[in-house]
């Protein structure tokens, strides 16, 4: 072990453990891709090493012996294939080789394993530009939040979970003498602890974060001394194999087995994922996704799971100072990423007796109509709307908008394709809104992913607050916005809100939105619904990786 790695991470492990505490703005990786922070050429250079995976083998990991190649991303921008093939193994020699590396892992200490994945982050810092391509062309985000969220907002959450990770296991002391006083002599023991991790683990990765949503999981596993295999979407592997091919090359420069961090695909005509989750070696499941396979996850026996799933997320309006402010931000809430973020707003809670603008009340139908007219203005502005909107991940959920008719009520504004300047061929689709009655429940009680939004005809704000409680608490929600000016509504949606395990964001304008999480500040999912049962990154998010077991034995003399 090189414990110049030690000495070279101790101030950035010790600024990240303070973040966790302080809960205040705390960003290690710039998220501006400036000339300034990453390099005059970072960006084309970056472009060209996307450019030249493209149609060839991915030969970076150090994982030998692979049974076949295989890959099928396609590009949502240009909706052909990428042409990448990874290595394909067989779930039993992931599982052995994790094993075998498992008995090396779990015996370095926590501090080294910390400035291990410190150093692999330090490393991967110059490559968020590829990376950037590479997930603008695997999940269709734009170009801006590709590089933000897949680069230095993924990494910050890694740092984030190795913080965590490294402070929990630190937390006790390795060793002490204890002492009982038992009238003319004194017992006298010698103790010691040792962090045990669980074993091997596994990560299964979702299409459309395909980093974010991976590296906490990931790097929660590794810090607290478990090997890893990172099983991606298989439409979304690239910006993930990178990650893995630096935190392996860590590994072997410091004399340590590469397969403490596999990645492990799925072929061609073969997914692996459910042999993976299954097979008894494997004691810790992260998984991203849908809630159905997340249910699955969460039944298997004899692991230890940590999951995010699917949540039908409300905003409540009640009032508010300037309602064009107000749907001006929930417009690029909803368009954002075409809705394709966990955290996006489906359901809108309006009163029917309208809502407080100031001293005035403004009427159910206007409310309607602002919001409306603000994304149709969003959608139309053509140099705002290709960077914002991005193109539609899969398919599927271009054809889930387009037929959207199926929710019971009155279409407010439909969908369209829009055209992208720069990607002709670009998969689009712009936001579909339906008005439907609060009687209305089996329309509103579901996710419907992508930018399909909601607005529910309440009878009044009472009956929005007891609706949107109720979707988080019988189906999840990962996100919640509202918009009151009375102190004693704020107080009860709080309340009520809180008791559903789901975060408030109050009366959002300007430049923050209810989709944004901050890493070292915001918790991630709560894991007090049924959207997830985890929260990154929270203690548990990392205690629940090791087992404490103590040691005693009598002082000699």
């Amino acid at each position: 072990m090189n414990l110049e790695l030690v000495d070279k991470h101790r101030e950035t492990l010790q600024k990240a453990v303070q973040a966790l505490h302080n809960r205040t703005f705390f960003a290690y990786y710039p998220e501006n891709p400036s000339p300034e922070v990453y390099g005059e050429t970072a960006d084309k250079e970056g472009r060209e090493k996307y450019k030249n995976f493209l149609n060839n083998k991915f030969t970076e990991l150090l994982q030998q012996g692979e049974k076949a190649w295989a890959g099928q991303e396609e590009s949502p921008y240009e909706q052909q294939s990428l042409g990448v093939k990874y290595p394909f193994f067989e779930p039993d020699t992931l599982i052995s080789r994790a094993e075998e590396a498992y008995h090396q892992w779990r015996k370095v200490k926590p501090a080294d394993r910390a400035a291990i994945l410190v150093e692999a982050l330090e490393n991967l810092k110059s490559r968020f530009f590829e990376i950037a391509y590479a997930t603008m062309h695997t999940t269709g985000q734009a170009y801006m939040m590709s590089f933000q969220a897949s680069g230095p907002h993924a990494a910050d959450r890694a740092l984030e979970a190795i913080a965590a990770g490294y402070e929990e296991q630190t937390r006790f002391p390795e060793s002490t003498e204890w002492e009982k006083p038992m009238g003319k002599y004194n017992l006298k023991l010698n103790k010691t602890w040792k962090a045990v991790p669980k074993g091997v683990a596994l990560v299964i990765g979702c299409s459309t974060f395909p980093t974010w949503n991976t590296v906490p999981g990931m790097f929660a596993s590794l810090v607290t001394g478990n090997p890893v295999i990172v099983k991606p979407h298989p439409k979304a592997v690239l910006p993930i194999a990178i990650v893995v091919a630096e935190v392996q090359k860590v590994l072997q420069a410091n004399n340590l087995n590469p397969n403490i961090c596999q990645l492990g695909v799925d072929a061609d005509d073969r997914l692996i994922t459910k042999e993976l989750a299954e097979n008894p070696k494997v004691k810790l499941i992260d998984y991203t996704g849908g809630t159905e396979f997340g249910n699955y996850v969460e039944s298997l026996p004899g692991k230890t799971t940590f999951t995010e799933k699917t949540g039908v997320n409300s905003i409540i309006i009640d009032s508010v100072d300037d309602l064009d402010k107000v749907v001006q931000n929930l417009a690029f809430s909803v368009t954002l990423y075409s809705g394709q973020m966990c955290t996006a707003p489906q359901n809108f809670f309006v009163p029917e007796t309208g809502i407080k603008v100031g001293g005035e009340t403004v009427p159910y139908e206007e409310v309607v109509e602002k919001v409306a007219g603000a994304v149709t203005a969003l959608v139309n502005n053509p140099k705002a709307a290709p960077h914002i909107l991005g193109a539609i991940q899969n398919p599927a959920t271009a054809e889930r908008v387009k037929s959207a008719s199926s929710v019971k009520g009155r279409e407010v504004l439909s969908s369209c394709d829009f055209e992208n300047p720069m990607f002709a061929n670009a998969r689009t689709c712009t936001p579909v809104i339906y008005e439907v009655d609060a009687t209305e429940k089996e329309s509103y009680s579901r996710e419907l992913f992508g930018p399909v939004v909601l607005i529910i005809k309440t009878k009044n704000t009472d009956q929005s607050i007891e609706l949107a409680k109720e979707m988080a608490m019988n189906f999840g929600a990962i996100s919640c916005g509202a918009y009151t000016t009375d102190p004693a509504v704020k107080e009860k949606i709080m309340d009520e809100m809180g008791l559903a395990g789901t975060p408030v964001s109050f009366n959002l304008t300007g430049g923050i939105y209810v989709n944004q999480n901050a890493s070292f500040s915001d918790f991630h999912v709560t894991g007090g619904n049924p959207a997830g049962n985890a929260s990154f990154t929270n203690p548990e998010f990392v205690i629940k990786r090791f087992t404490w077991v103590g040691f005693r034995e009598p002082v000699m003399g």
